[in-house]
């Protein structure tokens, strides 16, 4: 009668750890983002506009335009064709209402956690294909900033090129033709980075094809 008894306890006890283990569902894995574009970037054939030495660039990304993603970061894909070094002393994302040049916001932005890096554009590690062309350009990712891009509103990325040599090398991607929803400005001999809320932007960017900005994602 014990003999039975215990093939008897043993027998459940097997089938409860067999059910339980059934049981236990496998925990579920947060599905990584899929990097999609904000608006429609530009597009090749390209060509190159050089020599970038104490300008100030505004790329505009017109809310219009925007695609109906939600997200609640955007990067910026900045493109060369040439140079070696590549300074920068400050950039910014300027937000306006749509249609305005005054300015609503303030936002920084970054590379690598700074907002005045110097891109090494001759080491592999940051443009792996040597030497830069307009078929071969160099596409740096900026830091994601913590911004959810709105149809209201129309943002203007501006950059600012220290005023010395290495800058006077480098040139630009830009569109053969302005068949995305990008458009820019720029400005010689001044820093327009550190704009405050309430001024206005010195320039429209009135269709000219973006120079450097290549795509807008969420990642």
């Amino acid at each position: 009668m014990k003999t039975i008894c215990k093939i008897a306890t043993l027998t459940l006890m097997t089938l409860a750890v067999t059910a339980y283990g059934f049981s236990q569902k496998p925990a579920e894995k947060i599905p990584a983002t899929t990097t999609q574009n904000l608006v429609r970037g530009v597009l090749a054939p390209f060509g190159s506009n050089p020599s970038w030495a104490n300008y100030s660039l505004l790329n505009e990304i017109p809310g219009s335009a925007l695609y109906p993603i939600s997200s609640s970061t955007a990067v910026f894909y900045w493109g060369f064709a040439a140079g070696t070094t590549a300074d920068i002393s400050n950039m910014v994302l300027y937000t306006t209402a749509h249609g305005s040049l005054t300015i609503t916001a303030v936002t920084p932005v970054t590379l690598g956690g700074i907002s005045n890096p110097s891109i090494n554009l001759s080491s592999t590690s940051v443009c792996p294909v040597q030497p830069l062309s307009t078929t071969n350009p160099c596409i740096v990712k900026f830091d994601p900033i913590s911004i959810a891009l709105s149809p209201a509103s129309d943002y203007y990325l501006t950059v600012y090129f220290t005023n010395d040599t290495n800058n006077q090398s480098i040139a630009a991607i830009q569109p053969n033709s302005l068949s995305g929803s990008l458009s820019s400005a720029f400005v010689g001999g001044t820093d327009e980075t550190h704009l405050v809320v309430g001024q206005s932007l010195p320039s429209g960017t009135n269709g000219r094809p973006p120079y450097f900005l290549m795509y807008v994602m969420n990642n």
